[in-house]
């Protein structure tokens, strides 16, 4: 059960890349969208009144940020670029897999990547699941961020103090979408679930 389309601030958010959620209708700069790309920071965008449902008992998160250090190095800042189209399909899809995976148990799912310059501490991607019980929801969660990194083609550059490298990662399978690195590698995040239900 979809929530309305959110609306959101376009001096906040100039560039909200490609809306995809097959049934909306609403435009480019000023709707957000449950499967989305993004060119402008996550942070202050309102995913969480999109999830809220009467028929829910918990919302479900996780939130990839950037880290100031990966193997001894300083990390400054992550830059992404996307296949968008392609990226955007099999974000689609991970969504479709989810309800089917869980069932009814699943009420929403909501799968945001940032893509361009991403300073330590901000958001890169953006998971959430509403569902009538926590267990599915914190499920979902874990299984969309390890298949997001394993599939969908979106390419991390690490700018550390001494030089950059672009990264691969070490879930993405080159099998599935003949694509050789992907998304969301090496960031922190937590999981989270917002609960009332037993």
């Amino acid at each position: 059960m979809s929530q309305p389309t959110a609306t959101i601030e376009t001096e906040r958010c100039q560039d909200v890349a490609l809306p995809a959620d097959e049934d909306s209708k609403a435009s480019g700069a000023t709707a957000l969208e449950y499967v989305q790309l993004f060119e402008c920071p996550l942070e202050g965008l309102d995913w969480y009144s999109m999830m809220r449902s009467p028929s829910a008992g918990a919302v479900s998160s996780f939130i990839g940020t950037t880290r100031d250090h990966f193997a001894g190095k300083q990390v400054l800042r992550l830059e992404y670029e996307a296949y968008e189209k392609m990226a955007l399909k099999e974000m689609q899809k991970l969504k479709r897999e989810t309800r089917e995976r869980w069932g009814e148990d699943i009420v929403e799912v909501l799968i945001w990547h940032r893509l361009g310059n991403v300073p330590v501490t901000e958001a890169s991607c953006i998971i959430a699941v509403t569902s009538v019980h926590r267990k599915s929801g914190l499920e979902a969660v874990h299984w969309l961020i390890d298949e997001l990194k394993a599939r969908v083609p979106i390419w991390k550059k690490e700018f550390y103090t001494d030089g950059s490298v672009w990264k691969s990662n070490a879930e993405f399978d080159p099998v599935s979408l003949t694509l050789k690195s992907s998304c969301c590698s090496h960031h922190g995040g937590e999981a989270h679930s917002s609960d009332h239900s037993k």
